[in-house]
């Protein structure tokens, strides 16, 4: 079962200030150590920065307001699970303004990359200004907020495809399994790498079987597409292992470790506002242990040049580390 912290008391609409005397949660650090070896050049391919939004104002179409988490808790976070290097994505809160990704891989310097979320007013040289910050693909949300329909989900990603082709930049997407089955032919005659999150919104529970998880794994064969195995706590409801993930994270593994990446998810964002509460209320961040999380990957696959391809090698060619 999640543990998740008390709701803070306070709630904010979009920019108000949350000055320290507000803001006394912390996003989760971890309380397990690493138990193997992690490799020199190791990615956390999937984190997120929330500044002060006095600064980094929220985006008003969003759907939840999440604590907050700065590069310096991330800084800690990584020094713990001995994480050199880091993949910033802009989460939905933001819309499309960037600013707050920008902010935290600036803070990070030489080994922090980014992932942007764009739409038809970003130009040609918002996305060059960008590039030179290290930003090196773009994000459609397709699960937050629940655009599910696939009339939508086609157009946006081929639009997406045909901003960024020439730039040599990926396509991301977070996103379910159906989605990923009604888009697969566009998929498969992409010009330029995708990429889905968190276990491509396969559910634990329904295991390798359940309908779409063989269109992601036949992806992630025809190398394709990647997938992070990441936020194991959003793929299943068993915690504090999650082992119910193993068997989809060893298919996938298998399938072709070449376009698997990992993930935190860090600082562990919950996307959906509590039933009585307003978008603009505080919803508390999930408490997960990254440790412990990370821990599964020797699990998940025990082959220690394996897990080097998942935290190095391929985060190094995707991201251009």
């Amino acid at each position: 079962m999640l543990t998740r912290r008390s709701m803070m008391l306070a709630s904010i609409a979009a920019g108000v200030t949350m000055n320290s005397r507000t803001v006394l949660a912390k996003a989760a650090q971890p309380a397990t150590p690493v138990n193997f070896d992690i490799p020199a050049g190791a990615c956390d391919c999937h984190t997120h920065i929330h500044p002060d939004p006095a600064k980094f104002p929220f985006f008003a179409g969003r759907v939840y307001t999440p604590e907050l988490a700065s590069p310096e808790e991330m800084t800690a976070l990584h020094k713990a699970i001995k994480m050199e290097r880091v993949v910033i994505v802009t989460p939905s809160i933001y819309g499309p303004d960037n600013s707050a990704t920008l902010f935290g891989m600036a803070a990070r310097g030489a080994t922090a990359r980014g992932v942007a979320v764009i739409d038809d007013k970003t130009s040609e040289a918002d996305l060059d200004a960008m590039g030179k910050a290290g930003i090196r693909g773009i994000r459609l949300n397709l699960a937050t907020g629940g655009v599910n329909d696939p009339t939508v989900g086609r157009p946006r990603f081929s639009a997406a495809v045909e901003r960024i082709k020439a730039r040599g930049w990926h396509v991301q997407l977070f996103t379910s399994l159906p989605m990923i089955t009604a888009i697969k032919d566009l998929v498969l005659a992409s010009p330029v790498p995708v990429v889905f999150d968190h276990f491509g919104g396969a559910q634990a529970a329904l295991g390798v079987g359940q309908p779409g998880f063989a269109d992601l794994v036949e992806l992630v064969k025809s190398g394709k597409a990647h997938v992070k195995i990441s936020g194991a706590y959003r793929a299943s409801k068993v915690g504090p292992d999650y082992a119910d993930c193993t068997p989809l994270a060893q298919a996938l593994i298998a399938a072709n470790a070449d376009r698997i990446v990992w993930g935190t998810d860090w600082p562990h964002p919950d996307s959906v506002t509590p039933a009585g509460k307003q978008i603009s209320d505080v919803t508390p961040l999930f408490q997960i242990d990254d440790g412990q999380l990370l821990n599964q990957l020797p699990v998940w696959t025990p082959d220690a040049a394996v897990r080097k391809k998942i935290l190095v090698d391929n985060p190094a060619r995707l991201y251009g580390f």
